[in-house]
């Protein structure tokens, strides 16, 4: 006797199953909606753990979007894309939605006044008076920033994203080993702790570390090819980024600070720039070097009087990944450089806490 199968024991062939599918939509998507899925997809796929200090590099991290895309697309995207701010917040904790970033007219590079702006600027930093921490004591720096957030694009326009101008203030320790990031909009509320065990390093400094470092231009640069040997883009453009990551968060004795300019200065591709604006409008003139792989050039600002250090921009010059060139993919502005006696203690209210 031969037994037939039944119809739910008999497997469907695509064709049957596609006929007896209902057709999928084809659903249309607004920006808004977009990044309100963005922001409910993150905070369910990231995990809710403090953020780090600002990354050693301001890193690019672009995801593509195609429009109308279904959630599921979405969802897929980020799945396979981490998606963060390059200045070490957590996308869980991000409540300020993003903003078009806005395009500046490049202005060339030279190397005819590198010599002499490099000078100044080095004199002006040994003529600094560097406040020195103790023992209990916190580095704090109030900063103005924003960083790349996402790109969004369809078939004949993008638009790239960046954060909306916002306050962070950090404070660490001489050693490193204790901190605080309070960074609304981008943390949650209240802050978060930076503690850390792990050693201090060209890409995680402390100050107690910085002032091991040599003052010598020469053996300084070597040391930092060295130890950045095989990470980034390319030697010279690690190179550059690094001396630009011990600038931006931390305090630096002034003989260490006037080393790294003139270190710099000595990085091939290096070229001055005679106009340029950080996060908090202050007009200056900029040391700057260009990543060949992604198009972006970094620019330290300093005032144009003084040669202090402002801030910092990154500006796209080449167009890469629909990035259109003038395109400012990141700001900073250090408002603030104290020591402090005590965690989340701001200056001027030493002894009351903050």
């Amino acid at each position: 006797m031969i037994r037939k199968k039944s119809r739910r024991e008999e497997s469907l062939g695509h064709a049957e199953l596609a006929r007896l599918l209902p057709a999928p939509g084809d659903p249309h998507l607004s920006l808004d909606r977009h990044l309100l899925l963005e922001e409910h997809l993150m905070s369910e796929i990231q995990p809710a753990a403090p953020a780090p200090a600002p990354s050693r590099r301001v890193a690019r991290r672009v995801l593509v979007i195609g429009v109308p895309v279904t959630a599921a697309a979405l969802a897929g995207a980020f799945a396979f894309t981490a998606l963060t701010g390059s200045g070490g917040s957590s996308p869980a904790a991000a409540t300020l939605p993003p903003v078009e970033a806005p395009v500046v007219r490049i202005e060339p590079g030279s190397t005819a006044q590198l010599a002499s702006t490099v000078e100044h600027i080095a004199a002006a930093a040994s003529a600094s008076k560097t406040p020195e921490p103790g023992p209990g004591q916190y580095i704090y720096i109030k900063s103005k920033v924003s960083y790349l957030s996402v790109l969004h694009t369809d078939t004949d326009k993008s638009k790239t994203l960046v954060q909306p101008l916002h306050i962070r203030e950090a404070w660490n320790s001489p050693d490193g080993k204790q901190g605080w990031l309070d960074e609304p909009g981008y943390q949650p509320e209240g802050g978060i702790t930076l503690n850390s065990d792990v050693g201090s390093s060209l890409n995680a400094p402390s100050y107690d570390y910085l002032k091991t470092l040599p003052t010598d231009p020469d053996a300084l640069l070597k040391k930092i090819y060295k130890e950045t040997k095989g990470q980034g883009n390319s030697p010279d453009q690690e190179a550059f980024t690094t001396v630009g990551d011990l600038l931006r968060e931390q305090l630096a004795p002034a003989k260490l600070n006037a080393a790294l300019y003139r270190a710099a200065a000595k990085i091939p591709g290096v070229v001055v720039v005679d106009h340029a604006q950080d996060a908090a409008g202050r007009e200056g003139i900029a040391l700057a070097h260009v990543d060949q792989q992604s198009g972006d050039r970094t620019e330290w600002i300093f005032d144009r009087k003084t040669y202090a250090y402002l801030g910092s921009r990154g500006v796209q010059i080449k167009q890469v990944d629909d990035v259109k060139p003038g395109t400012i993919l990141e700001c900073t502005a250090v408002l603030e450089r104290a020591v402090v006696d005590a965690q989340k203690q701001r200056p001027g209210a030493q002894g009351t806490g903050a």
